[in-house]
């Protein structure tokens, strides 16, 4: 079986979607997913899987097993400021998180750095 329908199945199973589920909200034809098992995907369907997940195009064909996307700004770079940290995309167990719980994580991070320091 294809790294790329696997990766997929796997991206859509985190978020509790199957496969035609997630044909339906990309607008995709029935059973156009499972078309990638045999064949690879065109470059913009991939980039639109991608998109969809967040993730790179990269990791979708088994590249890397990193699925964040480089850009400029976080190239070379894992540094995210605590007081920017609700700005940034996270997610956790393929769901992405809302901004109150970001802001409930900056706040334990928070007390956690505050108490280290006595």
């Amino acid at each position: 079986m294809s790294v790329t329908f696997e990766r997929i199945k796997g991206l859509a199973s985190k978020q509790g979607l199957s496969l035609n589920q997630l044909e339906n909200r990309l607008g995709i034809s029935t059973n156009s997913l499972y078309g990638i098992k045999k064949a690879n995907p065109k470059s913009d369907r991939l980039q639109e899987i991608a998109n969809y997940f967040n993730v790179s195009t990269d990791y979708l064909l088994g590249r890397t097993d990193n699925p964040n996307i480089a850009d400029d700004s976080t190239a070379g770079s894992s540094d995210i400021e605590v007081e920017n940290l609700a700005d940034n995309v996270m997610m956790f167990g393929g769901r992405e998180l809302t901004d109150e719980k970001k802001k409930i994580i900056q706040s334990i991070i928070e007390g956690y750095l505050k108490e280290a320091e006595k």
